[in-house]
């Protein structure tokens, strides 16, 4: 008997535990929604990790199934090209000596990712974290795979981004702010965490402006999954943050204006 020939943009399906199919055949340019892989499946621990090995990251809004993307290309931060521009860099000068003032790594993390959640952005109606989406990454961070920068003045958490770690590969999930600048602040300091120890890149997903106007450019899926696939057999640093590492940003620094 013949098989089926298989319908243009057909999506795999997948039940918890299947493996994901390689990259190679997310939908491309031509389909409904370019990038995406597949459905389904389930968001424990070990099939996140997995899936970020592979270069693939679920996002998906209420009331619809998983949703597994391998975009390409693909948003990525090269360390050594972050745009520090002269506002930003006079803000992170002021940041530095403010004793009210402070970036800590994952004492609030449970904090960090409901504020990416609920927090407001111009232009946006709702939000992808869904609390599903909270519940996983909760668990991915216990496992020590999530991480959050957050930033602190006065004793309050008023701005921060999650990431997920595997090894040495670190992929950017969403920031949030309270005041002017304090998401920006903690992607500055994970940008100098990463030149301290020698991360290179970090994974920005999806093409937006602001990340553009802070050095993210899209990079090729291959080269992507071609420096996942190394960096995530490395020893990962530890996940601390010290006022030192300012100065990964200062030093022989160029400014835009």
């Amino acid at each position: 008997m013949a098989l089926a020939q298989q319908t243009p943009h057909e999506l795999p399906w997948l039940r918890a535990g299947d493996p994901f199919p390689p990259v190679s055949l997310a939908w491309d340019s031509t389909a409904p929604a370019p990038g995406l892989l597949a459905a389904g499946g389930a968001l424990d621990v070990g099939t996140l990790v997995r899936a970020y090995s592979a270069g693939v990251f679920p996002w998906f809004s209420a009331g619809q199934p998983i949703l597994w993307w391998s975009p390409d290309p693909r948003m990525m931060m090269q360390t050594s090209q972050f745009k520090l521009h002269r506002s930003l860099r006079k803000r992170i000068n002021q940041f530095a000596i403010d004793p009210a003032c402070e970036i800590r790594v994952d004492s609030a993390f449970d904090q960090t990712i409901e504020a990416c959640a609920t927090v407001h952005r111009p232009g946006q109606s709702g939000t992808w974290i869904v609390p599903d989406m909270v519940s996983a990454y909760q668990r991915l961070h216990v496992a020590g795979y999530a991480h959050s920068i957050e930033t602190w003045m006065n004793g309050n958490l008023v701005g921060g981004l999650y990431c997920v770690a595997i090894g040495r590969a670190v992929f950017g999930e969403s920031m949030f702010s309270l005041v002017p600048d304090a998401s920006k602040l903690a992607l500055a300091a994970l940008i100098a965490f990463c030149r301290h120890h020698g991360i290179e890149w970090v994974d920005c997903q999806q093409n937006t402006r602001h990340l553009a106007s802070l050095g993210a450019r899209e990079t090729a899926r291959s080269d992507l999954v071609r420096y996942v696939r190394t960096a995530i057999t490395q020893q990962p640093p530890e996940w601390r943050f010290e006022p030192y590492l300012w100065g990964e940003l200062i030093v022989c620094e160029k400014v835009m204006t």
